[in-house]
């Protein structure tokens, strides 16, 4: 079975979904259970902190899903600490050089490919430091993710992207149209541009587009423009609109008492 970073490099569409609210140990499996490939823990919006993580990650074990988490921010250092409780992919925020990219990636990968500090026989390898393969085996498992959300970041786009080792760039939508001048205005031009930009430039350079789509038109829409590496929705968006749709059909089927 190829693994997530194969399917990502082999231009397969990969699902699942991003978790700001429901932290809890069943959230993981409940997404495999779905089917669902991934689940990418918040640690920046999200309440989610350390000590949290490491149960949410405990929790995916014996499931087919991959966790990931998105950091709080570029200066949380080192990224590997959440590489250290058996995450398999990072997302770092507000990426805007070249310089950043190539910091990120040799915070989360071992030499020669970065400088990852070692440490052997704790959670991410399940307690059994393993042989001197291991090294190149966990690089090539780590999936490293760019979020592009401003300005800034797209009008280094090429730079960004050319750096070796990043697996996906994804859309900060809402914080890119902010940067824009034009908050929550997805229908603009600017800011299908600057989609359209991120699907051509990631084509170019072998990397996996990603987006967090509200709906499901949505996602099919995006799916069908390039964006690869999916959340279909979050935690509290699918919810939310799922109790919405039940209450509403619940009051719509009433059948009025007989007088």
């Amino acid at each position: 079975m190829k693994s997530l970073r194969q399917k990502l490099r082999d231009g397969d569409l990969v699902l699942g979904q991003m978790v700001l609210e429901l932290f809890t140990s069943g959230i993981g499996p409940m997404l495999a259970a779905a089917e669902m490939e991934f689940v990418l823990y918040d640690m920046e919006h999200g309440r989610c902190d350390m000590a949290m993580l490491a149960e949410m990650v405990a929790s995916c074990r014996g499931s087919h899903i991959v966790p990931m988490c998105r950091v709080p921010d570029f200066n949380f250092r080192p990224l590997s600490r959440v590489l250290d409780l058996g995450v398999k992919g990072v997302m770092v925020p507000r990426v805007e050089t070249r310089e950043q990219a190539e910091e990120i990636v040799a915070q989360l990968k071992y030499a020669p490919v970065g400088r990852r500090g070692v440490a052997l026989g704790i959670a991410h390898d399940l307690y059994q430091a393993g042989t001197p393969e291991f090294f190149a085996q966990a690089n090539d498992e780590i999936i490293v993710i760019l979020l592009l959300e401003t300005a800034k970041a797209f009008e280094n786009l090429d730079e960004i992207l050319s750096v070796p080792g990043i697996d996906v760039a994804w859309m900060g939508h809402y914080d890119l149209t902010v940067s824009m001048g034009i908050p929550a205005q997805f229908e603009h031009p600017r800011f299908l541009a600057a989609m359209d930009a991120l699907v051509d430039c990631c084509r170019r350079h072998g990397i996996a587009p990603g987006f967090l789509p509200a709906t499901p038109e949505a996602a099919a829409h995006w799916i069908s423009q390039g964006f690869r590496c999916i959340s279909l929705g979050s935690d509290i968006g699918v919810f939310l609109n799922a109790m919405r749709g039940f209450r509403k059909s619940v009051m719509d089927s009433r059948v009025s008492p007989k007088s």
